[in-house]
């Protein structure tokens, strides 16, 4: 390796369109730079933050803001192949990049695929939770047959890809006919995309149906297709009540459900503005109770922002106690919640106590939940935006530290495969922004990203949503 001086490395105009750099020729792209056609080649002063990098590099020859590190980053037959502290290698082996910032692939852990791009055709006009209930229940009885909610989860994926996501755990509802039509559905995406974007799935569905014999025959659904195993904390035979009478006796039986199939169990728990809503601790108290073994993932819990600190430390506790994880949504519980049908402000972010479950030690992960449905009428299954809105909206800012690791590293960690990272020989699937630092990546969308993966940039290029116009008129 041989240090060399400054080099700056610019794409090449539109009108310079298919000349050659480093022998790659350019194409037409959204992109605002291309990597070398070579099968080795190293991208040179870029920027990585710390707490995903994972490399033992001499920290006097590092350049670094405390956040980011300055490296270069060596690619070979599609792998990262070197990462060493930034100068290290000369001209000749790959674009300057000027500081350009480096991310892994992105993870959501948290999202509705089947649900995705209905909104023109089956659209919330309240805009609340329940409001989206209703108008998600009328376009599943009328629409949700096997081709629909295939052609809208495939969009949904081409879109994630390019947007540079590598893996999703998608929620498939499955109330009775829903879930026979839809795991199916789930496991040929699964094995389409497979290489491309890692696929898990959970059942959702309201606890109560867990006391009957529909909620046996979805856990043998969810376990022949190798799922999660979920519900949300709401029962069918008490729909007005935030915590209805047999919700310890249906969480009983979905550990005893999910323990008996070697299942993880991710549940919608306490998405409310209501603070009488306290299922959390009862999720976790159960979880101790049963000494389930595997994983749990909850997801929303807004309304314990709303409680008082003593129980909100409580309900850590025992959180911490029985493992379970967290996830937030937070761009649609903002959405959703705190709508007034008058013209009033909302009083809240609807998002739940992230900063404190994070200090106590809890795995806590940001996620984009729902896309163009009634749940959250915008989102293009982007996480990179979604995490953008999550500093602002839950001040994972000032100083940022490691909480880019919420829609990388730790959300792959829940799902239990090995991403979110930056080191030698994972594969090379990366973003690559014209940001420099957190302040430009934050401040301006990155329309303009280079999404690579195994080496190679890939077409960003959005599916067009005329696609889906045929489903639509249904």
């Amino acid at each position: 390796m041989q240090g060399s001086g400054p080099r700056s490395y610019l794409p090449p105009s539109p009108a310079a369109a298919g000349r050659t750099a480093f022998g790659h020729t350019f194409p037409m792209t959204h992109s605002f730079f291309q990597p070398p056609a070579q099968d080795v080649y190293v991208l040179r002063n870029v920027r990585a933050p710390r707490c995903l990098l994972k490399a033992d590099l001499p920290p006097a020859e590092l350049r670094s803001d405390g956040d980011l590190v300055a490296i270069d980053l060596r690619i070979a037959h599609g792998r990262i192949d070197a990462i060493a502290p930034a100068g290290s290698f000369d001209a000749a082996s790959g674009p300057d990049l000027d500081a350009s910032m480096v991310l892994p692939g992105m993870v959501d852990v948290h999202t509705h695929l089947d649900k995705g791009h209905i909104w023109p055709r089956q659209p919330n006009p309240t805009g609340d939770g329940a409001g989206a209930s209703a108008a998600t229940g009328r376009d599943r009885v009328a629409n949700w047959h096997a081709e629909d909610v295939r052609r809208r989860m495939d969009f949904g994926l081409r879109t994630a890809y390019a947007k540079g996501v590598v893996a999703i755990r998608t929620h498939l509802d499955s109330l009775a006919p829903q879930a026979a039509i839809s795991f199916p559905v789930f496991r040929e995406m699964r094995e389409r995309w497979a290489g491309r974007i890692e696929l898990q799935a959970s059942s959702i569905a309201p606890l109560n149906i867990f006391l009957t014999d529909e909620g046996r025959q979805l856990a043998d659904i969810v376990a022949e297709s190798g799922g999660q195993l979920g519900c949300v904390t709401k029962s069918m035979s008490y729909p007005a009540d935030t915590m209805p009478p047999d919700l310890d006796e249906a969480l009983v039986r979905v550990f005893q459900l999910a323990a008996q199939r070697g299942l993880n169990v991710d549940l919608h728990v306490d998405e409310s503005t209501d603070p009488a809503a306290r299922a959390l601790i009862r999720v976790a108290r159960t979880a101790i109770a049963q000494k389930f073994k595997g994983r749990i993932l909850c997801g929303h819990v807004t309304s314990l922002a709303l409680q008082a600190d003593d129980f909100i430390e409580e309900t850590i506790a025992a959180c911490q106690e029985a493992g379970i994880d967290i996830v937030s949504l937070p761009t649609v519980n903002m959405y959703l919640q705190d709508r007034s049908p008058e013209a009033r402000t909302p009083r809240w972010r609807g998002v739940t106590v992230l900063h404190e479950m994070k200090a106590r030690g809890l795995r806590v992960a940001v996620a984009g939940d729902n896309c163009r449905d009634p749940f959250y009428a915008y989102g293009d299954h982007d996480m990179l935006d979604t995490f953008t809105q999550a500093v602002k909206i839950l001040h994972l800012d000032h100083p940022l530290g490691d909480w880019i690791r919420a829609a990388t590293e730790t959300p792959a960690a829940i799902m239990g495969i090995d991403r979110g990272t930056i080191k030698v020989d994972a594969p090379a699937d990366l973003l690559v922004l014209k940001a420099r630092n957190y302040s430009e990546m934050l401040a301006r969308a990155q329309f303009d990203r280079t999404v690579i993966r195994a080496g190679r940039a890939i077409d960003t290029t959005l599916p067009d949503y005329r696609e889906l116009d045929d489903l639509m008129a249904a």
